[in-house]
């Protein structure tokens, strides 16, 4: 679109000086509102009353000099433009989630396709960008430059506003120093709540994700093998991968509502006390299919080798990966990929979004194709927010009042958590109808089951919404998840698995994704080198 609507607007003459100290302000005062709420809450205490009234004045000193550094002629506006836009979006979030926009939350966005970014627009978020970006960038074109007469002026005037910067946080730091060392060294992530860094860690994103060599690709687990069931019958597994569901919501895992209604009577196993990887499906799910445990995780060279569903077609297993949530994230480039189109119209899909439901028949296609060792994965989209209504048939939804809207922050806690507890009911019809259909073909198969989610969600708890949270300050309720085995005597007694000593050891025991690589090659029965037995929780379970 041309600037020239802009010019309709009056005008407007400022010196760039006085233009670069209005945006400075704005930013430090209105877009920064919240990491300044967060240092008045963390003031108490503070060895100076006046502490936390210096931090707007501080972003403001800081501003000054960076916007300065850009203050050039036909650049700083557009500039200013997309930082403000931008940047409302970010304090839509902030205020409303505590979403804070570090580098890895930039991966998640940039890893989220539009029908996922869809999930966020409502009236709330509209008015937000409306009214903090839009009529500020309004302002921003509406603006004429008043040019120096000589670059020595510029030079001079720029110069000196600069130094008023340095000079302003050189004040601060003279009266409130321990202050700010103190509140910054016991909450260090309050440099990752200043807007606008997601716009520097956009780019560093960038930059790593696609300006970066690629590290060559190191196959592993080529010697794989499958250890054949005594009862000649081939293995179907359906792996289940959900999404944003926290274990400590589900029945399971002593949570006081039936949230496992559908398969109370089927005898899955429970792993009640799993850890994620991470807080947000774009690390959680490349990770725990890597070899890497959480601690040495590294996406570059995650991306770089075989993960456990390339070790297993090794073994000579048929893999298809059915994605009902934006994307597999890397992990099914080399194997045979299903994506259910968002845009679909039926009865599981209202051109929007679908139910997870829609992934059976494709289900059925492979299993039925041949007689051959078979590994589904379902990616569901689970739980989702925050359009968490939009998970379930709204017949099926069991709790109410339900929160039937994506701005979240306007409901009730109780609300929210009906809402979200119905999409794990739903989840939980979706694991007993895979367990039918595996039992109507245990004739031919030996079957089994495992449902794992990427990480957890955060439903109002310490004022935190969705997921995304730093790990290092995550809550368990983000970083909890729930991990569930179905395997029934055939299959236990095929594979050699005592499921008694499993039924016990997941109520006792931890375990985190650090386990599932491992795991899943011992459940499944796939004997290679790169198989760690220690952390293969099945293997503990074996009869010697």
């Amino acid at each position: 679109m041309s600037l020239r609507i802009f010019h309709s607007f009056p005008r407007i003459e400022l010196k760039m000086t006085t233009f670069v100290a209005l945006m400075a302000l704005y930013f430090a005062t209105v877009l920064n509102y919240p990491v300044v709420a967060k240092i008045f809450d963390l003031s108490e205490g503070a060895a100076h009353p006046w502490f936390p009234y210096t931090a707007p004045f501080l972003l403001f000193c800081c501003f000054v000099i960076i916007f300065s550094v850009f203050a050039l002629p036909y650049l700083f506006k557009p500039l200013m433009a997309l930082f403000t836009l931008t940047s409302a979006a970010a304090l839509y979030a902030a205020v409303n989630f505590q979403v804070m926009f570090d580098t890895s939350m930039m991966e998640s966005v940039f890893e989220t396709n539009l029908s996922e970014a869809s999930f966020y627009f409502n009236i709330s978020s509209i008015l937000y960008v409306l009214v903090f970006g839009v009529i500020p960038t309004v302002f921003i074109f509406s603006v004429d430059i008043v040019p120096q007469r000589t670059w020595f002026k510029v030079l001079v005037a720029r110069s000196s506003l600069i130094l008023m910067g340095i000079a302003g946080i050189i004040f601060v730091a003279a009266i409130s120093y321990k202050d700010y060392a103190s509140v910054g060294r016991n909450n260090k992530y309050l440099s990752k709540m200043i807007i606008p860094a997601h716009i520097f860690n956009a780019v560093r994103y960038i930059d790593k994700a696609h300006f970066t060599t690629k590290l060559a690709y190191q196959p592993q687990g080529e010697d794989a093998t499958l250890r054949k069931a005594q009862n000649g019958k081939p293995t179907l597994m359906v792996l289940v991968l959900g999404e944003t569901a926290r274990g400590m919501n589900f029945a399971y895992n002593g949570y006081e509502r039936d949230t496992n209604p559908y398969t109370k009577d089927l005898n899955l196993i429970s792993f009640q006390d799993v850890s994620s990887c991470g807080t947000y499906t774009a690390l959680s799910v490349p990770c725990m299919f890597s070899s890497f445990e959480r601690s040495n995780y590294n996406k570059a060279k995650a991306m770089a080798q075989d993960n456990v569903l390339n070790v297993i077609a090794h073994a000579g297993v048929d893999i298809l990966w059915i994605d009902n949530d934006g994307g597999d994230k890397g992990v099914a480039k080399k194997l045979a990929y299903k994506e259910i189109k968002s845009s679909l119209k039926n009865d599981d899909c209202d051109g929007k979004t679908c139910f997870d439901s829609v992934m059976l028949a494709d289900a059925d296609t492979f299993i039925n194709k041949d007689d051959a060792d078979k590994l589904l994965v379902l990616h569901t989209i689970g739980s989702h927010g925050p359009t968490y209504w939009q998970r379930y048939p709204q017949h099926m939804g069991t709790f109410s009042p339900a929160c039937n809207r994506s701005d979240i922050e306007k409901c009730t806690d109780q609300q929210i958590t009906n809402v979200y507890d119905n999409t794990l009911v739903y989840t939980d019809y979706i694991l007993s109808q895979v367990v039918k259909k595996l039992e109507g073909h245990a004739d031919r198969y030996n079957v089994a089951m495992m449902y794992i989610s990427d990480h957890g969600e955060s439903l109002g708890e310490k004022g935190l919404y969705l997921h995304g949270t730093p790990y290092a300050i995550a809550p368990i309720e983000q970083t909890q998840v729930p991990w569930l085995m179905w395997l029934p005597s055939q299959y236990a007694q095929q594979k050699g698995i005592d499921t008694d000593c499993l039924a016990r050891e997941a109520k006792t025991n931890a375990y985190s994704h650090d386990n599932f690589f491992h795991s899943l090659l011992g459940f499944y029965g796939v004997e290679t080198q790169v198989k760690d037995s220690s952390l293969d929780l099945v293997a503990q379970c074996r009869p010697s």
